[in-house]
C-alpha cells in the first residue's frame, strides 16, 4: 500500500470473494485518495462488479479488510449510505414512476440530500421531469441512475460500468459528467472494460485479471512501465521475415498481421532509421508508416497474453 493509504476514502487490504469453486477475488489490495477518480479495468469476469459490491456493503468478503470513508462497509452500512452514492450496471424502478417522483422517493431514504430541482438541470432531465421511466431513452435511464447516485450529495461516488451498451454520443455525456465530479473533488471510483474511458477519465487505474490486481498506477506511468515503447505500423511493397525485422536497432518485437508489420520500438526515432537503412539495402520500399503510443491496452496484453476485447 501507498503511504498516504491511511487518509485514503477507501482502503482495500488482501480482499478475498469466493462462489463455490470459484475464487471470484484472490487478494486485491488498493487504495483511493480523496478527490480522484479511480478506475478498475479489466475483462468481464475479473472480479470488478464483486469488489464494488463489497465496498457498497451488499456482499460480504471472505478475507482481507476493507474502509469505506472510516467505515467497514459490512457493519456500519446504515452510516455508510449516507456517504456514498451508487450506481450499479442495471437501474430498475418501476415503470409507471415518474422521474422528478424517484428523485423524491431516493431522497426521502437520506437524513439530508440534494435538491431536486438542481439534479435535475445538472443531469439535463428537466424536460423529463414529468416523464414515466418506461419512456426514457437508455441515455436517460443512465442519467437518472447518476441523479440518483447524487441525491444524498455523497463523498464517494461508484459507478459500476456507467456507460456499457450505450452510444458514442451518450458515452461523451457520460465523461462529462464524471469529469464534473473531479472538478468537484468528489472521490469517485469507476469501474469499465472500455480501454479508452479508463485513459481518459481514471487519475490512477488498477487493471484486474482473474480477482488479482496486476497493474496500478496512472495511465501513464503504466504505458511507461511496458517494456514495449512506440508502436509503428509498417506496409511495405515486399514481404520479409518479422523476425529479421525484430533484429533492427531499438525494435523489441515485430508481428505480421495481414501484410502489416507491427514493430515495438524504442527509442522511436532510432527504429525508424533503422527501418529505412535496412529497406534501401534490400531494395524494399515503405509505402506507409503510422506511429502510435502504447496504450493500457498494450499493457494488459504484455502481462496477460491476451486483448481484452476477445474476453
Amino acid at each position: 500500500m501507498s503511504n498516504d493509504s491511511n487518509s485514503a476514502v477507501v482502503r482495500v487490504e488482501g480482499l478475498r470473494k469466493r462462489y463455490g469453486d470459484l475464487e471470484a477475488l484472490r487478494g486485491i489490495t488498493f487504495a483511493i485518495k480523496a478527490g480522484e477518480v479511480f478506475g478498475l479495468l479489466g475483462p468481464n469476469g475479473a472480479g470488478k462488479t464483486t469488489t464494488i459490491e463489497i465496498l457498497e456493503g451488499l456482499r460480504q468478503p471472505d478475507g482481507g479488510t476493507v474502509t469505506v470513508c472510516g467505515m467497514d462497509p459490512g457493519r456500519e452500512q446504515t452510516a455508510l449510505k449516507e456517504r456514498i452514492g451508487a450506481q450499479l450496471q442495471a437501474t430498475v424502478l418501476p415503470d409507471k414512476i415518474r422521474v422528478e417522483e424517484a428523485l423524491a422517493l431516493f431522497a426521502s431514504f437520506y437524513l439530508q440530500s440534494a435538491s431536486i430541482e438542481m439534479l435535475l438541470e445538472q443531469f439535463g432531465l428537466l424536460e423529463k421531469r414529468r416523464a414515466f421511466f418506461e419512456k426514457l431513452s437508455g441515455g436517460q435511464k443512465q442519467r437518472l441512475a447518476l441523479a440518483l447516485a447524487m441525491v444524498n450529495n455523497p463523498e464517494l461516488v461508484l459507478l459500476d460500468e456507467p456507460t456499457v451498451g450505450l452510444d458514442a454520443q451518450l458515452r461523451r455525456d457520460i465523461y462529462a459528467l464524471i469529469e464534473r465530479f473531479r472538478e468537484e473533488r468528489r472521490t469517485t471510483l469507476l469501474t469499465t472494460h472500455y480501454i479508452e474511458e479508463a485513459e481518459r477519465l481514471c487519475d490512477r487505474v488498477a487493471i484486474i485479471d482473474h480477482g488479482q490486481v496486476i497493474a496500478l498506477g496512472t495511465p501513464r506511468e503504466l504505458v511507461l512501465r511496458s517494456g514495449k515503447g512506440t508502436r509503428l505500423e509498417a506496409s511495405l511493397a515486399k514481404p520479409v521475415s518479422p523476425d529479421r525485422l525484430k533484429q533492427l536497432d531499438a525494435v523489441s518485437d515485430c508481428l505480421e498481421v495481414d501484410g502489416k508489420y507491427f514493430l515495438h520500438a524504442q527509442p522511436t526515432a532510432v527504429a525508424v532509421a533503422a527501418l529505412v537503412r535496412f529497406l534501401e539495402a534490400e531494395g524494399n520500399a515503405l509505402l506507409d508508416l503510422h506511429i502510435a503510443q502504447p496504450t493500457l491496452e498494450d499493457v494488459f496484453v504484455e502481462m496477460t497474453g491476451r486483448r481484452m476485447e476477445d474476453l
